[in-house]
């Protein structure tokens, strides 16, 4: 638990991610990714230097069966306020428009929710759970599905919207954020999805795994490369180019 806040508390300073009585929302989905970082930043609100507020939301996508009553315990518990956002985007583009590559789409129609949602809200900040890993597997997507250097960044301001995503994960690997759900007995809810694990995305965490068996550091030269270049928004203060994940 300290480890992991501590590595939270790094990347947060190192991309200046908090400020002075922010008001943060975390966007919640009930995957262990999202959950994870709910409770390290409500965890951390006690120790940090810079006092700051957090609220859960959560964007409803009508699927059945998707029960997030034990994510609104959870909140209880951590004194975090939660909000639910209903909606019909799972409907409407498994039932209504029958997508046969149905994850863009959606990726992008939850991102408009969750968007509207801090703006109607009064949110000028979302903490998201992107972590270490999904860092190198969207630069690896993007450099081999689309032929170019890209990946999200640290810290993105939203010009039409004004609002600023952070992303305090990014120092934890998937493995470690798994370890602590399971440790912390987090409400991970259910995915039901009907695209769920069939994605270009879970391509390439196998491609990732089947080269990390012949170049066990792969996944950190990629990490700091894109702290270096061809990424500029991903550089961090000096003396913490090139560290990985475990802060080594």
């Amino acid at each position: 638990m300290q480890h992991l806040m501590g590595l939270v508390r790094r990347c947060a300073d190192d991309y200046r991610m908090i400020a002075p009585n922010d008001k943060i929302a975390v966007g919640v989905s009930g995957g262990k990714d999202s959950l994870t970082l709910l409770y390290l930043l409500a965890a951390m609100r006690e120790y940090y230097p810079q006092p700051y507020e957090l609220t859960a939301i959560t964007i409803d996508m009508g699927l059945e069966g998707m029960d997030f009553s034990p994510i609104g315990a959870l909140c209880e518990e951590l004194k975090v306020p939660f909000r639910i956002v209903k909606t019909e985007i799972g409907p409407i583009i498994f039932d209504y428009r029958k997508e046969k590559n149905p994850c863009s789409m959606c990726a992008k129609m939850r991102r408009g929710a969750l968007n509207k949602a801090l703006t109607d809200q009064g949110f000028s900040k979302v903490a998201l759970g992107h972590h270490y890993d999904d860092a190198v597997e969207t630069f690896l997507m993007s450099l081999l599905f689309e032929g170019r250097l890209s990946c999200f960044q640290p810290v993105t301001y939203l010009d039409r919207t004004g609002v600023t995503q952070i992303r305090p994960l990014l120092y934890l690997t998937e493995g470690m954020v798994r370890r602590f759900a399971q440790e912390q007995r987090l409400p991970v809810v259910h995915n039901v999805c009907p695209a769920d694990k069939n994605t270009k995305r879970e391509e390439i965490k196998l491609l990732i795994r089947q080269l990390s068996q012949t170049y066990p550091d792969l996944k950190d030269r990629i990490f700091g490369a894109m702290q270096r270049l061809p990424l500029p928004e991903w550089g961090v203060q000096p003396h913490r180019r090139g560290t990985n994940a475990a802060g080594e």
